[in-house]
């Protein structure tokens, strides 16, 4: 077994449009209890979601998701399950991409902002805010980089699994099942 970090997914930009196109394999930690919805997405309020707003927080490695497991330590069971998924999604917001953002008309500061702290005080999250000018944009979600540790980076889907249309979003599970022919012994 390798000690090496899983390959990172795979971002292009699409043609003449702000956005980008990501594939590969993400990563989720849930509490097992709650394993059966784990494509139903977050179940209270994120830094990019209200309550009831339904949104689905993935992380590029599983170093990612330790890192933002930091900001949650207080609000979670204590032991996780990790999985994995495989993700297809266009129209991807990536904040690590000055030039778009600009494009966009998103301030990516705005998306660092504390939001649990903005939260506790009554206060609606500015992050709450690039999401919803980023949908009005058409994004299907967006890629934010890690501020626990930098160089790592999240994808948050605001939609998924809609009619087939992109982005489709499966357990690393399902897609294996799906992919694997079957065999027939005699």
């Amino acid at each position: 077994m390798s000690d090496a970090e899983p390959e990172v997914p795979r971002v292009t930009r699409m043609p003449d449009s702000p956005f980008v196109h990501v594939e590969g394999t993400f990563h989720r930690a849930v509490d097992p209890a709650h394993e059966h919805a784990s494509l139903d997405g977050s179940r209270s309020p994120g830094r990019y979601s209200p309550a009831g707003s339904p949104t689905l927080y993935l992380s590029s490695s599983p170093a990612g998701v330790a890192a933002a497991m930091i900001a949650h330590a207080d609000d979670r069971a204590a032991d996780l399950l990790m999985l994995a998924f495989q993700v297809h999604a266009d129209r991807i917001a990536d904040l690590r991409d000055p030039a778009a953002m600009d494009a966009l008309g998103v301030d990516p500061s705005a998306a660092a902002v504390d939001w649990q702290a903005a939260l506790a005080a009554g206060r609606r999250p500015v992050s709450w805010d690039v999401r919803e000018r980023l949908e009005r944009a058409g994004a299907a979600g967006l890629i934010d980089p890690s501020r626990k540790r930098p160089g790592l980076w999240h994808l948050t889907l605001f939609r998924w699994n809609a009619g087939g249309a992109s982005p489709r979003v499966r357990t690393a599970e399902d897609e294996t099942k799906a992919t694997t022919p079957t065999s027939t012994t005699s």
